[in-house]
């Protein structure tokens, strides 16, 4: 069925993001908003746009049967979650089945199955995928899990089997933080999830975080889009992502893409997903589970293969089967993405509240900035506080580097601290350019006080620009009978304490 009318089930820089192929196609949008983002650039792209209630998530974003009949009041044929909030609910996407309109994401079985850790390894398993050393089976008895921890041999890594995101996952190095530590995961599983059980797994001391993504439709073709190296996290999640990694040789790269497509194959999969895999020093790599959606740092995939995924969901919703084969796809340059949020990095990531006072994105070759901001707006307190997704293309990884850092000097951000000058610390430290690093970088390199030296540099660059244009100005504006400008001196320990 030919999708005329989609609604995207999401906010911000995901639901322009999936607007504008949307367009491309010839496909009118509605938005839904709530009322902190009455004003929000996805609320003013889209075709029409319908209030769905109160800031917090639960009485907007998460309304499952609001959102549906929204859709068919305005006569959508189709529904685009985009990620995070209902876009891995399989009782949403089973919603909307049932309301007659086309889900834009893989089946609630996929969704379900993929969904709890444990099941999604018991899929991967019966493929003989390798995965890391644990329980294959949820647990909640401290006791119990204590035992098998034993047997497992410590470190150990303790994990929610129904959600990822960093919430109810602990590292236990020893038996004595045992306890403490597992009532903490099954506490934070519970109230993120409403499901405290969760499982035990061998715990690889110096990981690689590396996903693949794939495409497959409803006739049963799968292919695999290559690599993102995902691994510089803060709190388990991601901050700089890139593709290809560079680490990979070809035959680790084609085996691990092979995985990918046998996971999605094992729960009959559809639509765009990543699976995602752990690896260890030697390159050993193993399963850790799939995200059912599209993933925050899939511009670098499209950078690198020239695919828009997006438009290649709708496809699939559409029931058309892949025009892509794999052996037409080949990775060509290098892409970086850094994800601008508002955090102080000196201050342990910290989420910062606050105006948009200033907001230039940067320009040029190569580069793509994915937000749903603009300068003025505010950063709402109830949602996740990504501002931005900063992207660079070159054609190898170190020019991908460099103009990356140019970019971040550019990007003009004032009233909030973001987490532009941790990203940049990143790129300019010798472990990310030897391409020798893992997900414990910030514990082993970052150092904070760095970060609020060039914090301050930044603020006393971007003061004397701001100086400068003011001289100008005053030039410009003040004249003589004779058309003569007066001399001005002006000084100013002005500082934007803010900016970074």
């Amino acid at each position: 069925m030919k999708i005329k009318k989609l609604l995207v089930a999401n906010r911000g820089e995901i639901a322009l993001r999936v607007m504008r192929s949307a367009r491309e196609m010839g496909i009118q949008t509605v938005a839904i908003y709530s009322e902190a983002d009455r004003f929000s650039p996805h609320v003013k792209y889209a075709d029409e746009a319908v209030c769905v209630g109160a800031p917090p998530s639960a009485q907007s974003y998460l309304q499952m049967d609001k959102i549906i009949e929204i859709a068919k009041n305005l006569g959508a044929d189709a529904i685009h979650p985009g990620y995070g909030f209902l876009s891995e609910r399989a009782v949403f996407s089973q919603k909307v089945a049932e309301a007659g309109l086309i889900f834009v994401g893989p089946s609630p079985y996929s969704i379900e199955i993929m969904g709890s850790k444990i099941e999604a390894k018991k899929a991967a398993d019966r493929f003989g995928i390798p995965l890391v050393p644990g329980l294959k089976e949820a647990i909640i008895d401290i006791n119990e899990a204590k035992k098998k921890a034993q047997e497992i041999g410590y470190p150990i890594l303790i994990k929610a089997s129904a959600g990822g995101g960093g919430k109810g996952m602990r590292i236990v190095n020893n038996e004595n933080e045992f306890e403490e530590q597992m009532q903490r995961a099954i506490s934070e599983a519970s109230a993120a999830f409403g499901d405290g059980s969760v499982f035990i797994e061998k715990y690889i001391t110096s990981p690689k975080h590396i996903e693949i993504q794939v495409l497959g439709d409803q006739h049963g073709n799968v292919v695999y889009l290559f690599e993102r190296e995902c691994s510089i996290q803060r709190r388990h999640q991601k901050l700089v992502e890139e593709a290809p990694s560079s680490c990979l040789t070809p035959e680790i790269r084609k085996a691990m893409g092979e995985c990918a497509v046998l996971v999605a194959k094992s729960c009959n999969y559809y639509g765009a997903g990543t699976v995602e895999f752990v690896v260890d020093e030697a390159l050993n790599f193993y399963f850790l589970e799939m995200n059912t959606r599209l993933q925050v740092e899939h511009p670098v995939t499209e950078m690198i293969t020239g695919v828009d995924l997006v438009k290649q969901q709708i496809l699939i919703a559409e029931g058309q089967p892949l025009t892509i084969k794999q052996e037409d796809l080949q990775i060509k340059g290098h892409s970086i993405e850094v994800r601008v949020c508002a955090e102080d990095p000196a201050n342990n990531f910290l989420p910062e509240v606050g105006k948009l006072q200033t907001y230039r994105p940067p320009r040029g070759v190569g580069i793509r900035v994915d937000d749903g901001f603009e300068e003025g707006m505010e950063i709402p307190i109830y949602y996740d506080n990504m501002i931005a997704k900063l992207i660079t293309y070159a054609d190898t990884r170190t020019e991908a580097i460099q103009r990356m850092m140019r970019a971040i000097d550019e990007f003009q951000i004032t009233g909030i601290q973001t987490t532009l000058s941790f990203c940049k610390y990143v790129l300019g430290h010798e472990a990310f350019a030897s391409g020798k690093f893992d997900t414990k970088f910030v514990e082993k390199y970052f150092k904070p006080e760095h970060i609020a030296t060039q914090a301050q540099a930044d603020e006393e660059k971007i003061a004397a620009v701001l100086v400068s244009k003011l001289v100008e100005k005053i030039s410009k504006s003040a004249t003589f009978t004779n058309g003569t400008a007066p001399a001005r001196q002006v000084k100013s320990n002005w500082k934007n304490r803010r900016y970074n």
